[in-house]
């Protein structure tokens, strides 16, 4: 569609607006310097290299594989912690939270990205993924788990040495439960379509044999093909269909409902490694720069407990990672959320099929 139009994002229940014609307007605007890609392999000056010592002066050990410790500068902190106090009015309540928050580095390297590492390394670091997940979700009080990066300096990243934040809560937060909600929602709202002879394989099932919403936009992505950019055994990439950010990707699971990083078999794991390093290499290779991104690991708030009963809101969940890259038109031209994007609804000009288009054009290597 060239017209413009709106779309609707079925985890979130928000609108954004599509206005293609807008591509074309020319550019006086801000730009950004290039992100170096020209890293030296050892840092001495690095907080998170291997044998430096940190902010907090801490030394590092000399880790020859990922290394996580516990964020010198944590957002949430470890209980006991004062309550609030009441609030003077309905409209200044506050909540008590508490958790920790862990940094996982992935490598010793100081220049290797996710999109440089070799597969084996990958699949190291999805290992101390899912050994925080599984450590933190098992904690007295936690709910919520939540893994992600903020790879480049344009994302807010304070240091370029390649890894990831766990940040562990004692809530589930704004995004996830909107998502966990929608997800329920769809489940208990809608109806297994049996399969009948000669007609197209359905969507496979979520728990219970219920139908699950990301089981089913993953079978139909895979349907139309418009856009896929990358497919493996196991896991498929796709700019979803209501993207807001213009390169913005969704990558999820789709031959079976899988709930978090616990239940990954050992082929799906090595499929999810094989899937991560060919999104990045194709973003880095976009533009032919370190790509910028944030990128955040959605799936059951915490692993199922050993218990008799079933937490019905997280045993919807369905594994899925999202790619937001904020590059919009060249490596220093960037996508911004103002104005109307943050007084009314989220808008794109770039449509999410040829953001697909450009993406799958590039080179995996």
């Amino acid at each position: 569609m060239d017209h413009p139009h709106r779309r609707l994002n079925p985890l979130t229940n928000e609108y954004i607006l599509v206005s293609p014609h807008r591509i074309k307007r020319p550019w006086l605007g801000q730009t950004e310097p290039l992100q170096s890609i020209n890293l030296p392999k050892y840092d001495p000056g690095c907080y998170l290299c291997p044998g430096n010592h940190r902010s907090n002066g801490e030394q590092n050990p000399s880790y020859n594989h990922t290394f996580t410790f516990e964020n010198d500068f944590a957002a949430v902190l470890p209980p006991p912690l004062p309550s609030p106090p009441p609030p003077p009015h309905p409209f200044l309540t506050c909540q008590p939270i508490h958790g920790a928050c862990d940094v996982v580095v992935f490598h010793p390297r100081h220049d290797l990205t996710l999109s440089h590492l070799p597969l084996h390394d990958i699949e190291s670091v999805i290992d101390e993924w899912t050994r925080i997940y599984q450590k933190r979700g098992a904690e007295q009080g936690i709910k919520y788990v939540q893994i992600f990066e903020n790879k480049g300096a344009m994302m807010g990243c304070s240091n370029p040495h390649p890894h990831a934040q766990i940040w562990s809560l004692s809530v589930v937060p704004t995004i996830a439960t909107i998502e966990l909600e929608s997800l329920k929602k769809f489940s208990l709202s809608h109806t297994v379509s049996p399969s009948e002879a000669g007609s197209p394989p359905v969507a496979p099932v979520g728990p219970r044999g219920r139908p699950c919403l990301l089981c089913e936009y993953a079978h139909v992505e895979l349907e139309l093909q418009t856009r896929v950019v990358v497919l493996n055994q196991n896991w498929v990439a796709v700019v979803p269909w209501w993207a807001t950010w213009p390169f913005e990707l969704i990558v999820l699971p789709y031959r079976r409902h899988i709930s978090c990083l616990s239940d990954l078999d050992v082929a799906e794991k090595a499929a999810f490694a094989d899937i991560i390093a060919r999104v990045t290499r194709c973003f880095d290779n976009l533009f032919s720069c370190s790509f910028p991104y944030s990128m955040g690991v959605h799936q059951r708030p915490i692993p199922a407990q050993q218990s008799t009963t079933v937490d019905d809101d997280q045993d919807v969940a369905h594994i899925h990672l999202h790619f937001d890259p904020p590059l919009l038109r060249s490596a220093t031209v960037r996508k911004f959320l103002v104005g109307f994007e943050l007084m009314a609804e989220a808008q794109r000009d770039l449509t999410p099929e040829e953001a697909a288009i450009r993406l799958r054009s590039c080179s995996e290597g």
